[in-house]
């Protein structure tokens, strides 16, 4: 079994991101190990009716390579 590096965690995280929120534009500021998951953390643009705004994300990816689990708040 292939094990999951620190580069496959931060290339899932950003598809993901690039997926949900539709944009090209993903700021990955830190990728850790815990607990045996990898937590990729950062900001991404959004727009809210017609304003831009910065947007931190934490993405959980477990040692498969699946979502675990996602948290967004505006900056």
């Amino acid at each position: 079994m292939k094990v999951l590096m620190q580069e496959d965690a931060q290339k899932i995280a950003v598809e993901f991101l690039k997926k949900r929120k539709k944009t090209e534009k993903i700021d990955v500021s830190s990728v850790e190990q815990r607990e045996g998951c990898w937590v990729v953390r950062g900001t991404c643009p959004i727009d809210l009716e017609g304003h831009p705004w910065a947007e931190r994300f934490e993405v959980v990816i477990d040692s498969k390579g699946r979502i675990k689990s996602t948290d967004f708040s505006l900056l």
